[in-house]
């Protein structure tokens, strides 16, 4: 026969939700017990009110299948390596985007550089601009000052981001993104993007993806909220160095020195990439960041965390790939490169600011559940007009902060389910009839009673 427990969690003011775990067991009857009629070679019991009850109740235990839905139907989002709840999330595709792919030469000229267009309709795409910002700002003004110790000049350039074919043997995609910075003679032309909103606050996000290239070179992903003096930033960093052997990663709550120039050791970590893997290798690099620490994963495997100087005010969500010949970086050679790839990019995250300039909620919804290779597909994202003392959904400058019904009914997550970007439901607390609800502790724990009772009545 088959055994169900019901598994269970909690965490006020959300609807305890439940899965139901089935396993195959084998009882034995016990030595004083009678033996049991048979018939035909098949095993009967008597039966009683009690086991007719629990038979009647067993279809109200919520079974471990958790549908998809859309982002639209989400009031919040729970991750698999915390309690807090997240009020938003956005999914960005770059595996099915061959109608852009295309790589642009490296730009000589640093003014062409600078003023370089997007290279393709993808980045002008109401999808991407919405949410991201392709940076062209240089270091010159800074070079050399304030311990800034970087010794050639550097640009950030459109020209070096980009979607391009994937021609690995057995690619596990169509396309990715690369992010690219390349050594010129004269200059180091790089590549950012950062969020349009300064308003995430709390985020679990993550990429696929690897590095490859030259020494000399920094790929991140990070939080950054900016501040006049570096002692009063706060970035919580994945930092890969392609000088560093290829399993090492660096983890930072910034500042990571002091005024005197002195590493903060209870700031930073270098990291080790699980299962000996390399960040050459196409990974699930995640941060996930809370008011108590921040935490990285390395394909689902804690890899560091870190409480100490935590950020804690809303800031921005930002990727990179630079140089700068300073002391962090190192010094790329002429001609070289390096690149970060990102297949894609998943976060669930609450923020300080209203509803986004995005795509309409229905539209979203419809991307996210039909995963076509459209661009509208390549992009999907949730808000929830809901409370949590949390806010809506807001990656714009300056929205107003939304205020709810201080309840979650509809739980989801996207750990749990097996189609990356696609949400899944945990629980639905407006289900008609439904017993786990946030005050049925008594309708969770009869059926389990019953059904336990039902159990050990048929092996008495």
């Amino acid at each position: 026969m088959t055994l169900c427990l019901l598994k269970s969690s909690y965490a006020p003011p959300l609807p305890l939700y439940s899965r139901l775990d089935c396993i195959p067991v084998r009882a034995e009857p016990h030595p004083s017990a009678p033996s049991p009629r048979r018939r035909t070679g098949i095993m009967s019991f008597r039966r009683s009110p009690l086991l007719s009850l629990a038979l009647a109740l067993a279809p109200l235990v919520v079974a471990d299948d958790h549908p998809y839905v859309a982002d639209s139907v989400c009031d919040c989002y729970l991750t698999n390596t915390s309690e807090r709840y997240f009020t938003n999330h956005i999914f960005f595709d770059f595996r099915s985007l061959g109608q852009y792919a295309g790589v642009p030469d490296v730009l000589a000229d640093w003014d062409a550089s600078a003023n370089a267009p997007v290279t393709s309709d993808y980045f002008n795409s109401d999808a991407w601009t919405s949410i991201w910002s392709i940076q062209n700002w240089n270091n010159t003004d800074k070079k050399g000052k304030d311990g800034n110790d970087a010794t050639v000049d550097m640009v950030n350039s459109a020209n070096n981001i980009y979607i391009e074919k994937n021609n690995d043997q057995d690619a596990s995609s169509d396309t990715f993104m690369s992010m690219r910075t390349a050594r010129l003679e004269g200059f180091q032309s790089s590549a950012e993007i950062e969020s349009i909103s300064m308003g995430y606050h709390f985020v679990s996000v993550r990429m696929l993806a690897r590095t490859l290239g030259g020494p000399g070179a920094c790929t991140a992903l990070f939080t950054y909220r900016e501040a006049d003096n570096y002692a009063d930033v706060q970035e919580a960093d994945i930092e890969i160095l392609t000088r560093d052997p290829d399993n090492r990663i660096q983890y930072t709550n910034q500042p990571s020195f002091n005024a005197q120039g002195d590493t903060i050791d209870k700031s930073t970590r270098n990291g080790t990439m699980p299962r000996g893997t390399s960040w050459r290798d196409w990974a699930v690099h995640r941060l996930d960041w809370d008011e108590k620490d921040s935490t990285w994963l390395v394909d689902g495997s804690k890899v560091s965390k870190i409480a100490f100087q935590v950020p804690r005010d809303p800031s921005r969500v930002m990727l990179n790939s630079w140089s700068d010949g300073g002391s962090w970086s190192g010094i790329m050679n002429v001609g070289d490169s390096a690149v970060m790839q990102i297949q894609w990019i998943d976060m669930v995250f609450n923020t300080t600011e209203g509803s986004p300039p995005g795509p309409s909620e229905s539209s979203a919804a419809s991307a996210s559940s039909s995963f076509t290779s459209s661009l509208t597909s390549s992009f999907t994202s949730a808000k929830r007009d809901i409370g949590l003392h949390r806010h809506g959904h807001g990656p714009m400058g300056r929205l107003e902060r939304r205020s709810g019904d201080g309840e979650c009914q509809v739980v989801c997550s996207i750990d749990s389910s097996d189609t990356i970007g696609q949400p899944v439901m945990l629980h639905n607390g407006t289900a008609p009839g439904q017993l786990l609800g946030q005050s049925g502790a008594m309708a969770f724990w009869l059926p389990v009673a019953l059904m336990t009772a039902a159990f050990l009545h048929l092996w008495a």
